[in-house]
């Protein structure tokens, strides 16, 4: 077994962001969002689609399906993790929710509008297969990597996603722009290939992190009595973080914000092209900036919260979250939409980031069950992108505009900011500091 600090395990572990980071980037943000509005607006003749026999509104439903989704993971989560502790088998279930995930983006291939119930049906299980992956996934950090080392392994983690995924994305232009080369009859072919390609580089890559990171087996035998045990875990995390006033505020702020950041993030390209009117192609380039700017911000803050803490350096991220938010509802030409994207780049990988690297370093030192503290930020995280998406969706929906939703988002961010200042961070955070 690698030691801890190990280059090889670090990149090992960092690998995991490569190979399921195509998935968050193609499917949720550059090609699927587009595509599912174009195709289910032609099936169905408008933006008014019936799914199980309700009429709704194309992008209100994908908000709602992405809701949906996150809210399975906050019910599924704690029971998993608490599984995972007593077992010692992290790695087990990363595995299980990453080959769930990607077979349903594999899935996606065969979604062609008209079938909006299977559409979402993949939708959604690709979402629970991402983000499931990842409770187990940010468990083994404090596993892999010192206190003080932290922030940068978690911003290489982000880097390396940001520049798998550029790649996969580039692959996929090009195949769509020349789909004749590729032998496809159409570009909608060669767009749908694309949800394949994301599988099997989700699934393909993610065998190098399986090979280098270790469960560490206890041996206990898993029965249908210790399925409420990560409930118990849960709420021994609870209380855990309750005596804990740093941490306590910490994940009131975390989660404040994070329904804002999720949800931007989440829903940015509906809002492109319903409220900007960005084509395909044109949002494409944009999320290409958003990806490469991202990489770059995810290590300009690492180094931002080494000179002045990382309670400065979210701050700041915070601020600029806020500007976002409130001229996206002033925006109207492209070429400003251009800009914004540039900004939110910047700050999207940097509070990720410094967001997992803070928490890692909050959790007690002598704390073995770092699935179970995972877990608690992840249902905290996935909680708030349920209220935050639904929030979205609701307000679009009564107001007919994303620009409402996307001002609206402000509140999360300028709330999170206050509760920030109130938990009063310190330049370095290690465990001994988390109590007090």
């Amino acid at each position: 077994m690698l030691e801890k600090n190990s280059s090889r395990l670090i990149n090992a572990w960092a690998s995991f962001d490569w190979s399921n980071s195509v998935y968050n980037l193609i499917v949720t943000t550059a090609i699927f969002p587009i595509y599912y509005l174009n195709t289910t607006q032609n099936a169905f003749g408008g933006e008014l689609v019936q799914f199980f026999g309700l009429a709704v509104r194309n992008s209100v439903l994908y908000s709602y399906a992405l809701s949906f989704s996150f809210l399975v993971i906050v019910f599924l989560a704690p029971i998993l993790s608490g599984i995972a502790d007593y077992s010692g088998r992290k790695k087990r279930f990363m595995q299980f929710f990453t080959y769930l995930g990607s077979m349903a983006c594999i899935g996606l291939y065969f979604f062609t509008g008209e079938n909006i119930e299977y559409g979402i049906t993949c939708s959604v299980l690709a979402s629970i297969g991402f983000a499931g992956s990842l409770v187990f996934y940010n468990g083994f950090l404090p596993e892999v990597a010192s206190v003080d080392r932290m922030d940068k392994v978690s911003a290489r983690g982000f880097a390396m996603g940001y520049v798998g995924s550029v790649i996969l994305l580039i692959i996929n232009l090009i195949i769509y722009q020349k789909f004749e080369y590729f032998g496809f009859a159409t570009g909608l072919l060669a767009t749908r290939f694309g949800f394949i390609l994301v599988g099997i580089w989700w699934m393909g890559f993610a065998q190098i992190a399986f090979y280098y990171l270790k469960d560490r087996g206890t041996d206990k035998p898993i029965t249908i009595h210790i399925l409420s045990n990560g409930f118990k875990e849960l709420k021994k995390v609870y209380f855990a973080v309750s005596d804990k006033t740093v941490m306590k505020r910490f994940l009131i702020s975390f989660f404040l914000f994070s329904m804002g950041v999720q949800t931007v993030m989440l829903l940015a390209p509906l809002f492109g092209d319903k409220e900007v009117g960005m084509g395909s192609d044109e949002m494409i380039l944009v999320v290409l900036i958003l990806q490469i700017v991202a990489i770059a911000g995810a290590f300009l803050f690492a180094w931002i919260s080494k000179l002045k803490g990382n309670g400065f350096a979210i701050s700041t991220t915070l601020i600029i979250w806020t500007i976002i938010c409130i001229a996206g509802y002033f925006l109207k030409e492209k070429r400003s939409f251009y800009c914004l994207a540039a900004m939110l780049g910047l700050v999207m990988g940097g509070i990720q980031s410094m967001s997992r690297s803070t928490y890692s370093k909050l959790i007690p030192g002598e704390t073995k069950d770092t699935a179970s503290f995972f877990s608690f930020y992840d249902i905290t995280e996935k909680l708030a992108i349920v209220i935050g998406s639904f929030s979205y969706g609701f307000i679009d929906q009564i107001t007919g505009s994303m620009r409402n939703s996307m001002v609206f988002m402000s509140l999360f961010f300028i709330a999170g900011y206050v509760i920030l200042q109130i938990a009063n961070l310190k330049k370095n955070l290690y465990p001994a500091f988390a109590g007090h």
